[in-house]
């Protein structure tokens, strides 16, 4: 059993975990959780996110419910090579947060 994420695309936070998966070829299986059925809130979704919410990650018996801890978890699992990742930053632009790289002597 591989990744599965549990998501509805109508809500930002479910699509932008969709579309770094997909952009980066990390395999997942998609589990839709219609929002607007309420399919959120029934005893089956619960057992895999307590607080109810989407997006959520299954991996075995591993689960995650936090977006943002489900997209480091996403991209972390298939290593940080990822286009954006800490490297990528720094090589581009230092380890400062400006657009301006820091030179140091």
């Amino acid at each position: 059993m591989g990744v599965e994420l549990f998501l509805d695309l109508l809500s930002q936070p479910c699509r932008a975990l969709y579309i770094f998966a997909r952009s980066n070829n990390i395999p997942f299986e998609f589990k839709l959780v219609d929002l607007m059925k309420g399919q959120h809130k029934s005893e089956e979704f619960q057992k895999v996110n307590l607080l109810m919410m989407v997006p959520a990650l299954r991996d075995g018996s591993f689960t995650l419910a936090e977006s943002p801890w489900v997209l480091a978890m996403t991209s972390f699992r298939e290593g940080p090579s990822w286009q954006r990742g800490r490297s990528g930053w720094k090589k581009r632009w230092g380890s400062s947060s400006s657009r301006k790289p820091i030179n140091r002597s």
